[in-house]
């Protein structure tokens, strides 16, 4: 669970929300990945994915093309470097990002006492700027490894937060016997995360700012 100054401890009903084209208008990973590059680092970097963008046409294991994103364009970055960058980029974006009636729906939830995760295949690092505006009571969301020197090594600590790694998560988070009284989100990957709660809500969300 990725720390947010909120205490993480449980204390009203729990809701999840998805991220990703729920909560947002885009994915926020590739959105931050080529805000960061710029156009010409962007397409370069996406000139030597070639490779990994053909298989994944393949397989489509997501985790693999992510992690293959993650190295073309992060690999050696200091963590806290990316995470000051991350904050940058959640303050520039958010007011043609969040989608309104996905924030209404959020702020409803909090004035009802619920106790809101974010559930992301994002890495946890770059949604946790949004994660702290929002006031979300935790965050969890795919975890990049770093070495010794706090540095990304493109790969990940555990699985791609996606589909039963959301539930896996969540149960790590909260316990065997976690229980959602909603949740959100929209995309197959947030099928077993739905189905997990009292009050489902897929592609729930439509406004854009």
């Amino acid at each position: 669970m990725f720390v947010l100054p909120q205490s993480p401890s449980l204390s009203g009903p729990l809701v999840a929300f998805d991220f990703d084209g729920t909560l947002t208008v885009a994915d926020s990973f590739t959105a931050f990945l080529r805000w960061r590059a710029g156009t010409t680092g962007w397409l370069a970097g996406l000139a030597a994915l070639g490779p990994a963008t053909a298989r994944y046409l393949v397989d489509r294991d997501r985790g693999r093309i992510k992690a293959a994103a993650v190295a073309q364009f992060l690999d050696g970055v200091e963590a806290l470097q990316l995470s000051e960058e991350a904050e940058r980029f959640a303050d520039q974006v958010w007011h043609r990002f969040m989608r309104p009636d996905a924030l209404a729906c959020w702020e409803d939830w909090g004035k009802k006492g619920a106790h809101r995760v974010i559930v992301t295949a994002s890495p946890a690092l770059t949604v946790a700027p949004f994660a702290r505006r929002l006031g979300a009571e935790a965050l969890l969301g795919t975890e990049l490894a770093l070495d010794h020197d706090g540095r990304v090594t493109g790969a990940f600590v555990g699985e791609n937060c996606r589909g039963e790694e959301k539930v896996e998560r969540l149960i790590r988070a909260y316990g065997p016997d976690v229980v959602l009284e909603a949740a959100y989100g929209d995309t197959s990957g947030d099928a077993e995360m739905l189905a997990r709660a009292a009050h489902p809500g897929f592609r729930r969300f439509r406004q854009r700012p």
